[in-house]
Formats: C-alpha cells, sequence, structure tokens
C-alpha cells in the first residue's frame, strides 16, 4: 500500500534539488579582481635627494612561457634587469640622484665587517604587502648601506615575476614589478606598487614596467 504523503515529501525533496542544482550551474564565477594601478614614483619628494637603488635579488617566470634559456644565468639576468632599472630611472627622473647597485656594492666592501652585501640581503621580503615596518637584521643593513651611500632613502625592487598576459596573444607575458620605497632612518616602507608592462621577451616587458612608474613621458 502506497503512502501519499510519503510520495509528496518525496517528489518535493527532488523538486527542490532540481531548483539548487539549476541556480549553482547558472551562476558565473565572479571574474578576477582587476590589478590595482601602478603608482608613480614619488620623485617631487625626492628631489635633490641622494636615493640608494637596491638591487634586484629575485626574477622568476610562469613554466607556460618557456623563458628558461632567456633567464637561466640568475646572475647575468639580476645584472641586466639592475641595468635597465637604472638606466630607465636616471634617464626619466633626473631630479634625483640615484645611487646605482654597483656604486652601493663598492661603499659595502670598503666597510667590509660593518655593511652587508646588497646581493645578500633579504629585498624580497619586502614585496609582501602588508609589510610595513621593516624587520632587523633588514633594518639595521639598509640604513648601514644609505648612510655610507649619503641619503636617507632606499628604492628597492623587491622582486620580478613574469606571467602569460590573459587575453593576450601566445609568447607575450606582463612583467610585475614589486617595488618599494624605505625610509631608513626609521625602518618603514613610505611608498609602494606593482609595475607592470607586457612584451614578447623579458626585457621589453620590464622596460615598459619600469616606464610606467613615470606617467607622462614617452
Amino acid at each position: 500500500m502506497t503512502n501519499p504523503l510519503k510520495n509528496n515529501y518525496l517528489k518535493r525533496g527532488a523538486w527542490v534539488g532540481w531548483v539548487l542544482l539549476a541556480a549553482c550551474g547558472g551562476k558565473q564565477a565572479d571574474p578576477p579582481p582587476a590589478p590595482a594601478p601602478t603608482a608613480p614614483l614619488p620623485t617631487a619628494g625626492l628631489a635633490g635627494q641622494r636615493v640608494s637603488l637596491l638591487p634586484l635579488t629575485l626574477v622568476a617566470a610562469e613554466d607556460t612561457l618557456r623563458w628558461d634559456a632567456l633567464i637561466a644565468d640568475r646572475r647575468a639576468t639580476l645584472d641586466r634587469c639592475d641595468s635597465l632599472i637604472g638606466a630607465l630611472l636616471a634617464g626619466r627622473s633626473p631630479e634625483v640622484t640615484w645611487v646605482a647597485p654597483a656604486e652601493l656594492r663598492r661603499a659595502a666592501r670598503r666597510a667590509a665587517g660593518i655593511a652587508t652585501e646588497p646581493d645578500q640581503m633579504g629585498t624580497a621580503f619586502l614585496r609582501a604587502d602588508a609589510l610595513i615596518d621593516v624587520p632587523d637584521p633588514l633594518r639595521y643593513q639598509l640604513r648601514t648601506l644609505a648612510g655610507l651611500a649619503g641619503g636617507r632613502f632606499a628604492l628597492v625592487p623587491a622582486g620580478l615575476v613574469f606571467r602569460h598576459a590573459p587575453g593576450s596573444p601566445p609568447g607575450v607575458a606582463t612583467a610585475e614589478l614589486s617595488i618599494v620605497l624605505v625610509d631608513t632612518r626609521v625602518g618603514r616602507v613610505g611608498w609602494r606598487t606593482t609595475a607592470r608592462g607586457e612584451g614578447l621577451d623579458p626585457w621589453t616587458a620590464l622596460t615598459r614596467a619600469v616606464k610606467s612608474l613615470t606617467p607622462g613621458l614617452p
């Protein structure tokens, strides 16, 4: 003998299940949030000052780009990035006296036992978005090096990552350069941004990323 109450309950439950399934299946995933725009380099507040430009210590690329051969030599890649960043900043923001990585290395070697080689500092740690107070020993190391260079501020390229550019033709990548400005006297990050630029090779993408720090120039 059938139970009409039980049958009605089962039918109602099946109907509710189909409604929920249709609702879940029809809902589209939210698109990923758009990246924050690149903040211009605050050169107005740095005009006339000596600013230490730290060397880059971290470069990485997504496997899908197949750029292993282009950046396989880590030392050569870092040196080329440093040279490119330094040349662009000097040419596009001449109101600042930039103390290049090579000069910082010489200053550290002259003060061996006091200063840390800039390539050996844990500056990649500064790419963390929430970090404001620079922890020791990095805080002490930056203050010491900036003091030897004759300035208060240090501009730190904290990391460079190459990613496939969504919606772009194959082979086009986006360079994401995390960069921060540190007031070494108080050990705090006063400005940070991620500069982005696209290109078919690492150097074109990085060039466009660095240029985005000084908008209004070609």
